[in-house]
């Protein structure tokens, strides 16, 4: 039998669909080599006196084939690749020796060092971006370089992005910004943005991340403002459908979470409509990560267990509405209503609410322009208009609200003015 040098290497990889591959042994290693050899189509047959638990489960299912019996060399016969991880040298060099007689490339999980082939460490990617680290037959220093590598993917702080578009599919992802702050999106949407042909972003997401992304990628601004709309929310749809048909990975970048008053749910409809790919990813949604940063829990023990999230920017009516319905130590806390406040303010009252119920008004939450006033339901309108509170901005309404005074301002905003988002 022939060990190349240790400096031996020529990386590649195998299409292994539809083709044989032996594993001998039957515990944890052969277990998770089946698994993988499974993942990428393999048909697998182990050959072990015992197996365990998960590849006895296998069997039963008929995923795999088992010889319950020691190994023979005719047991390699018309295989394309053989794994040797009994753990027992004299059998697992039996296994490599009888492969190597029939020109069959082996791994020897237990010493690569003497193995003709050896599996590097992979991870996957979103996209069908695969990694996978060769560290010279050191497994545990190819696992350690791997998951360091994942981690940078997964911080989308390397350069995925597709690069051919022709004969692809496109497809749309729905991401949720979070309230404002960057080191608030989710890992899931870093490592989108990383892999974005276009991202159609608006005035509420966390812009500044931005910045950081290829000149290639396309930013699209369809921003809202209270009374403007930068573009119809129709157009915006048929935006996101025509990128994704001309075979690009679309972005929808949103404030807070997408089906949150996001509309997210108009743009996912339009997109299977079209017969377009499309996935949501969730974020952390202003309703209640702004009252946070605030020194506000929306619920507290012995306070309120309950609080009703609204949209309040079509005035009181709807408001008084839904709070009639709820218990009296719900929480409101609406969205969108700083414009109307004062007539919200007002029919509360004249509908029960007490006009000293604590009340707060937070602006531009998780940013470093972020504003709190504070004060009752009867005062909260005239406060706010004196402090220059604007949209986006959420406001509370309930006992939590005078949980400020002890706890004050719990947020910290990523976002530097005058220096941008440091990662």
């Amino acid at each position: 039998m022939r060990v190349a040098p240790v400096n031996a290497d020529y990386p590649l990889f195998l299409d292994l669909t539809g083709r044989g591959v032996v594993v001998v042994g039957g515990g944890p290693v052969a277990e998770r080599r089946t698994t993988a050899l499974r993942h990428g189509g393999a048909v697998v047959t182990v050959v072990s006196p015992w197996l365990t638990e998960g590849l006895q489960e296998r069997s039963q299912a008929g995923d795999i084939e088992v010889r319950l019996r020691e190994f023979r060399d005719s047991d390699v016969d018309g295989a394309w690749l053989v794994h040797a991880c009994t753990g027992d040298a004299a059998v697992d060099d039996a296994v490599v020796a009888a492969a190597d007689r029939n020109h069959i490339w082996s791994v020897r999980a237990g010493d690569a060092q003497r193995s003709p082939a050896w599996s590097a460490a992979t991870a996957h990617t979103v996209d069908g971006v695969q990694f996978a680290v060769n560290a010279g037959r050191d497994p545990r220093r190819a696992q350690i370089l791997r998951d360091a590598v994942t981690d940078l993917a997964a911080e989308g702080l390397l350069p995925v992005r597709r690069q051919r578009r022709a004969g692809r599919r496109g497809h749309v992802y729905l991401v949720g910004g979070g309230p404002g702050d960057p080191d608030l999106l989710t890992v899931r949407a870093r490592r989108l943005l990383s892999l974005a042909d276009v991202v159609v972003t608006d005035r509420l997401a966390p812009t500044a991340v931005l910045a950081g992304l290829p000149d290639g990628v396309e930013i699209v601004d369809v921003g809202k403002a209270p009374g403007r709309h930068a573009l119809p929310q129709e157009d915006i749809n048929d935006l996101l459908v025509d990128r994704a048909r001309d075979g690009l990975v679309v972005v929808r970048l949103k404030g807070g979470d997408p089906f949150v008053l996001g509309r997210g749910g108009e743009e996912a409809l339009a997109c299977l409509a079209a017969g377009v790919p499309v996935e949501v990813v969730p974020g952390v949604t202003s309703a209640v990560s702004v009252p946070a940063a605030a020194g506000i829990p929306v619920t507290h023990r012995g306070v309120s267990t309950s609080f009703l999230m609204l949209s309040a920017h079509d005035g009181s009516d709807e408001v008084v509405r839904r709070a009639a319905c709820t218990p009296s130590d719900t929480t409101l806390v609406l969205l969108m209503g700083v414009r109307h406040l004062a007539d919200t303010a007002a029919a509360l009252i004249e509908h029960g609410r007490p006009a000293d119920l604590p009340a707060a008004v937070v602006s531009g939450g998780w940013t470093p322009e972020q504003t709190t006033v504070t004060g009752t339901l009867a005062t909260i309108a005239g406060r706010a208009a004196q402090a220059g509170a604007a949209s986006p901005a959420v406001i509370v309404i309930g006992e939590v609200a005078g949980l400020r005074t002890d706890l004050g301002d719990l947020a910290r905003a990523s976002v530097d003015a005058g220096h941008g988002w440091q990662p």
